[in-house]
């Protein structure tokens, strides 16, 4: 095995903090990754790893050769970028994760037509309801819904995604419309599991007065879809992106609460990705694929 190819074992035992994590990564046994950092050592003469029965710690030099090396991995990848780039011919890996519901009703077709329009990318989509970490899982992009809090990584809006007060007409037949925030006191408000933040909904009015109002209900569940289903069937009001209840409004099933309030703060649907120096032709069509994409979304 060459040198290069040792370094990148090594720099991936650091990253996974052990031997199997790397194999797992790699697809080679631990045996092979212990064999090739024991062999970069010795072509080094200096010892890299610290190794113990139940883990895998970095020496002082395996620290300095690991900041330097990935550095200069990294470098070799983006020279490889780039003479692709100069070819106008996009290829390799990009791993996305979209929000579940967004990316099935609004989004799938448009990720299609990339795999269509760039066939040597090999795409890798996830859609998934949760918060996924984009560095430790490895997303080259991530669409994330809300008010963003991680500086260190860059984001670019692709949308609005406004949060709508809703009920179905058999709901309010029952149980009366609220007329003010105070009035969802007395409602059945469905309540996503997956928000670790209070039952409650803070608002903004025309005025521009910001409040927040308790809520309580019966029903709750870690799916927007559910919710929605829920809302439709009559079983309570529901405080949902517009992705999931567009369509409802629009058909009526569904009617908006208290449209003279706005869910506060705001939300946006932002594609988010690490700042590396080097940013890859495939990566740099696909966001500008999706925000083509988001500018047809119903209710931009």
């Amino acid at each position: 095995m060459d040198q290069i190819s040792r370094v990148g074992i090594f720099i991936a035992v650091v990253q996974a903090r052990s031997f199997a994590g790397a194999a797992r990564v790699l697809g080679i046994t631990s045996s092979a990754v212990s064999k090739q950092v024991q062999n970069l050592e010795l072509d080094l003469q200096v010892k890299l790893l610290n190794r113990t029965t139940r883990n895998v710690s970095v020496t002082e030099e395996g620290v300095i050769y690991f900041e330097r090396a990935k550095r200069a991995l990294e470098d070799l990848q983006e020279a490889k970028e780039q003479i692709y780039e100069l070819k106008s011919h996009p290829r390799g890996p990009l791993k996305v994760s979209l929000p579940l519901s967004l990316g099935v009703k609004y989004l799938g077709q448009a990720v299609a037509q990339f795999a269509s329009t760039y066939p040597d990318v090999e795409l890798d989509v996830s859609l998934d309801e949760r918060f996924v970490d984009i560095v430790g899982e490895r997303f080259d992009l991530v669409l994330r819904i809300g008010c963003l809090k991680d500086t260190s990584l860059i984001a670019r809006r692709m949308a609005s995604c406004p949060f709508i007060l809703c009920a179905s007409a058999g709901y309010l037949e029952r149980h009366g419309t609220p007329d003010t925030p105070e009035d969802l006191l007395e409602h059945n408000v469905l309540a996503y599991t997956r928000n670790s933040g209070l039952h409650e909904w803070r608002y903004k009015d025309k005025a521009g007065k910001i409040g927040q109002v308790s809520l309580s209900g019966s029903f709750k569940s870690d799916s927007g879809d559910v919710l929605c289903f829920s809302a439709v069937e009559g079983v309570g009001i529901a405080i949902l992106p517009v992705f999931y209840v567009a369509e409802h409004l629009k058909n009526r099933r569904l009617q908006q609460l208290l449209p003279n309030y706005l869910t506060w703060p705001e939300r946006d649907i932002h594609a988010v990705f690490q700042p590396n120096r080097f940013q890859s032709t495939r990566l740099r069509l696909f966001v500008d694929h999706l925000a083509a994409a988001c500018k047809r979304l119903p209710w931009e």
